[in-house]
């Protein structure tokens, strides 16, 4: 039995060129550059909001796999750092991809489980991980232009 597709919806609505509040089920965050990079520090900015996800997700799948595993994880603590080149974002000429070049993910797990156990359930939540997969493969995207109606004619 296949299992049934979930599809996750977020909303944003721009404030300024760097400000974007974001709507998710009953949340609202604000994305934003850093002073440095011409935002406001509102919230943390997409590049750091992928890493954060990255690790959310990791955390999610370590925990399945370690309970599935009859692992008790007292404490998980996720660093993940990416090296990007902003050349080609601010518009210079560069062979560079504008996204990251590298990430790289470290995991502190606090657990009575042996050292290769740890490895082992690392290893599978690596292989389980939607956020991972998605930026490990080529996923299509769409970008597309919806009709704006006029307030007045709304």
């Amino acid at each position: 039995m296949a299992a049934k597709t979930l599809k996750f919806i977020v909303t944003g609505n721009s404030e300024s060129p760097s400000k974007l509040m974001m709507s998710v089920r009953d949340f609202s965050f604000a994305i934003d550059e850093p002073e440095s990079l011409g935002g406001t520090n509102a919230g943390p900015n997409p590049v750091e909001l992928v890493l954060s996800s990255l690790a959310g997700c990791i955390n999610v799948v370590v925990h399945m796999v370690a309970a599935e595993r009859n692992v008790n994880i007292r404490g998980l603590r996720l660093t993940v750092e990416g090296d990007l080149d902003p050349s080609r974002l601010m518009g210079s000429p560069t062979e560079e991809r504008p996204g990251f070049s590298a990430i790289a993910l470290t995991a502190e797990i606090d657990s009575d489980a042996s050292a290769e156990e740890i490895d082992e359930i690392l290893r599978i939540a690596e292989t389980r991980c939607p956020v991972k997969d998605n930026l490990n493969n080529p996923t299509p995207i769409t970008l597309r232009c919806a009709p704006v109606m006029h307030p007045a004619l709304a």
